[in-house]
Formats: structure tokens, C-alpha cells, sequence
């Protein structure tokens, strides 16, 4: 099965890296914009093998602050939870 593919970049806002995930795996449109929902579609809505790759991600941290810390903290607990997830930082 081809991977599922999403690249981030230039994220300056939460709201744009919603836009960004929601776009690229086309995401329900009950999509719910938080954590949670982030959770419960990336662990039972999407067909793996999954992979991110956040590029300019120390821009990205600053610019998100303690949000872009609460996402790293997700996609490594999703890579603990689903075999066919990673994610890359650049």
C-alpha cells in the first residue's frame, strides 16, 4: 500500500497546520480541530503507512510555542500506537 504522505511547512499558526493535515489526508469534515480529534482520526479514520515530515519545525516552534510541544508529544505517541506511523522533523 503507497504511503500516505503529508509536508508541512511555513506553519505559523495552529489553525494553519489544521488547515494543512486536513488538506493533505483529506480529512472527514467533522473534523474537529483539537488534539483529540487530531487522535481520532490519525489512529481510526486514516489508512496507514502514514508519514509526516514538518519541515522548518524550529521555526514552526516558535511560532506555535507550547501547541507545537502538545503535537510532538502526539505524533510520538502515534508512532508508539500505530506501526505504520512516523514522522520527521527537519
Amino acid at each position: 500500500m503507497p504511503v500516505k504522505r503529508c509536508v508541512l511547512r511555513d506553519i505559523r499558526t495552529l489553525a494553519q497546520f489544521y488547515d494543512e493535515l486536513a488538506r493533505q489526508f483529506a480529512f472527514p469534515p467533522h473534523f474537529g480541530r483539537n488534539l483529540d480529534a487530531l487522535w481520532d482520526v490519525l489512529t481510526g479514520e486514516v489508512a496507514g503507512p502514514i508519514e509526516i515530515v514538518w519541515e522548518e519545525s524550529e521555526q514552526a516552534q516558535a511560532n506555535l510555542g507550547v501547541d507545537y510541544a502538545k503535537l510532538i508529544i502526539l505524533f510520538n505517541d502515534l508512532a508508539a500506537e500505530r506501526d505504520d506511523f512516523t514522522f520527521t522533523l527537519r
